[in-house]
């Protein structure tokens, strides 16, 4: 459930364009104006205000916000004004940049790859093309090492199907394959990538229910016993997000909180990107487990 609450009656996008100019005015930023209009529009809404405004000002909205405003919350109000796929594409350029590249920087791709829809994975993908001139999958090929980097093209270069259609006799057969290939500790085998990048996403969750009764543990929790590494971890990143995103963002929350200071890239991240979609029910896992302790994976 979305945590985004917008007005019943919502102004005309020139009366919030005129709102945002005026809390840009004068010796210091306006935030709580800027937080009233644009946290309290969708993404749609907040797109139509973005070209209004640069029609009406002859400027960018988001050239202006990175200017008016500083540190943790310019970075947040800017993820949030960009429209969605633009925001996802450089998420992911900037996961790719990093010079030291570990999970939390790669499961951001793994985000956009299994906890959205396929439609919203094919704008990213040509966003991505359109900023950077590049594709998706080439930076990929050219900054991620292998074995990663093979589980990872898989994935976003996949177009699932988005329908609720199950075969179960496919599922039972597909449970097995990744049985074995988990046991064998060939967690990059190509049946592996192929079943976990080209199947849909309730396909694969029959997948993992048949895995759970058949062989006694999930499947996340064998790829915690058999497997060790970043291939391990991605994997087990990938069948979260496949799974249950909420689950998956409650603990990405969880961990930018924990120890000295906090992630604030990925509490942002996490934020931003759900709170149109799931944000409410992560909110609830999450805090269920500040509850239980021990529940934490």
């Amino acid at each position: 459930m979305s945590t985004l609450r917008v007005p019943d009656a919502v102004p005309p996008p020139a009366q919030d364009c005129e709102k945002l100019q005026k809390a840009f005015q004068g010796w210091g930023t306006d935030e709580k104006a800027i937080i009233w209009v644009l946290g309290h529009r969708n993404a749609s809404q907040r797109r139509i205000i973005r070209d209004t405004y640069q029609h009406l000002y002859n400027e960018s909205l988001i050239d202006r916000l990175q200017s008016e405003l500083s540190g943790d919350f310019r970075n947040a109000v800017v993820l949030w004004t960009y429209d969605p796929p633009e925001r996802d594409a450089r998420l992911a350029k900037e996961a790719l940049k990093a010079r030291k590249k570990g999970i939390n920087h790669l499961q951001v791709i793994v985000e956009i790859a299994c906890a959205s829809s396929p439609h919203h994975l094919m704008s990213v993908r040509q966003a991505y093309c359109s900023l950077f001139e590049s594709s998706l999958e080439e930076d990929i090929t050219a900054n991620v090492s292998l074995p990663l980097k093979k589980l990872l093209v898989g994935l976003v270069s996949s177009y699932r199907y988005d329908k609720e259609m199950v075969d179960l006799n496919v599922a039972k057969l597909e449970a097995a394959k990744l049985h074995e290939a988990i046991k064998k500790k060939q967690l990059d085998h190509d049946d592996v990538v192929w079943i976990l990048s080209t199947r849909n996403v309730f396909q694969l969750q029959a997948t993992f229910e048949f895995y759970k009764q058949n062989y006694g543990n999930s499947i996340d929790q064998d790829i915690k016993s058999f497997g060790i590494g970043d291939l391990a971890s991605l994997l087990r990143v990938i069948i979260w997000c496949i799974d249950s995103p909420e689950k998956h963002f409650a603990e990405v929350i969880r961990a930018s909180i924990v120890g000295l200071g906090t992630d604030e890239d990925s509490l942002t991240r996490a934020i931003v990107t759900r709170a149109e979609i799931d944000m409410m029910r992560s909110e609830g896992i999450f805090q269920h487990k500040q509850d239980q302790p021990g529940q934490c994976s």
